[in-house]
């Protein structure tokens, strides 16, 4: 299922973060799943995504992650 939502927390350096999911469970990330040409593939805090929303193991979790408003993070 393809959903939006906004990145709670991102730490590159683990390359792992969270996706909130307002009145439900968040949703985990990893760096692998992140689309886009970048060399170091990160999610910033804030940040708008659209993403595939799929069942794990452990809970949920994002894969095909794609940003909203490349436009905004490139400046960063």
């Amino acid at each position: 299922m393809r959903v939006t939502g906004k990145v709670k927390w991102f730490d590159a350096a683990k390359g792992y973060g969270f996706i909130e999911r307002p009145g439900e469970k968040d949703v985990f990330v990893h760096f692998s799943v992140i689309q886009g040409n970048e060399k170091y593939k990160q999610l910033f805090d804030d940040e708008e995504v659209e993403y595939d929303l799929v069942q794990g193991d452990r809970g949920p979790k994002a894969e095909k992650v794609r940003r909203l408003q490349a436009a905004a993070t490139e400046e960063r």
